[in-house]
């Protein structure tokens, strides 16, 4: 049974407001008392509880900055907390910059390899999972070629074929993306939502409403890094565009 428990869960940043101090004038300033700091800490997420149980999905709604995507990748461990505690049961597949681990003077099938450890996957798998990226992605011609020479659509094909190649228990998505023509983005859909019903959870982000009412029964809506609200998805989304934070 996959679950995700989180404590009073807080993400903080640091924010320096001298645009580049150098080495000397840091030092300095660190001796002479009184020196007003030229930095101010920021929580990005504070204090979030929340249970998710298996056979949820749940969409996370908010304006920019609220929270959402730095919440998503504490939830993948990408961001360690200040405070309070994370429990996940469950192998978690995280979509959110889908391809960031890919080289770029490394040829497509190497970058296989080298992202797919990135994203958990043993070499053994990953051999197994090999001819199936490429056939999926549809570089056969070019598999061989360093991604630097890709076109975006070809680098996002291998990425998102790779990315989505395992079905796993719990499914994180930042924003759901196909990159590619008409064709593959067709295929690339009918895969996500193939991987959105097997999985255990699905835990989405979007600032696509009519996304989230199709594919969540469950909507939290962060506000500058703490939860608003959270309940039935129709009736949250309903209080976010009330709220005029929908374009």
């Amino acid at each position: 049974m996959s679950s995700i428990v989180i404590n009073d869960l807080s993400i903080k940043f640091r924010l320096y407001h001298d645009r580049s101090p150098s080495l000397k004038d840091y030092i300095s300033s660190f001796f002479r008392s009184g020196q007003k700091s030229g930095y101010s800490d920021f929580f990005a997420v504070k204090n979030i509880s929340l249970k998710i149980n298996q056979g949820e999905r749940v969409g996370i709604v908010g304006h920019n900055g609220a929270g959402k995507s730095t919440f998503l990748k504490a939830l993948c461990r990408i961001y360690e907390p200040v405070d309070g505690s994370i429990f996940v049961d469950g192998r978690i597949a995280p979509l959110l910059e889908i391809g960031a681990g890919f080289h770029p003077e490394f040829t497509g099938r190497e970058n296989i390899y080298l992202n797919g450890a990135i994203l958990g996957y043993s070499n053994e798998l990953l051999k197994v999972l090999e001819p199936e990226v490429i056939a999926f992605a549809e570089l056969e011609e070019f598999i061989d070629t360093p991604v630097k020479y890709y076109s975006t659509g070809m680098y996002l094909r291998l990425a998102f074929s790779l990315a989505t190649a395992v079905h796993p228990e719990i499914l994180v998505l930042d924003e759901l993306f196909a990159g590619g023509d008409a064709a593959f983005v067709k295929k690339a859909t009918a895969r996500m939502t193939q991987m959105v019903d097997k999985a255990n959870i699905m835990v989405l982000v979007s600032h696509d409403t009519n996304l989230l009412r199709t594919f969540c029964d469950r909507v939290i809506w962060l506000d500058h890094g703490q939860i608003k609200e959270d309940g039935e998805s129709n009736s949250v989304i309903d209080h976010y565009i009330e709220a005029g934070l929908v374009a």
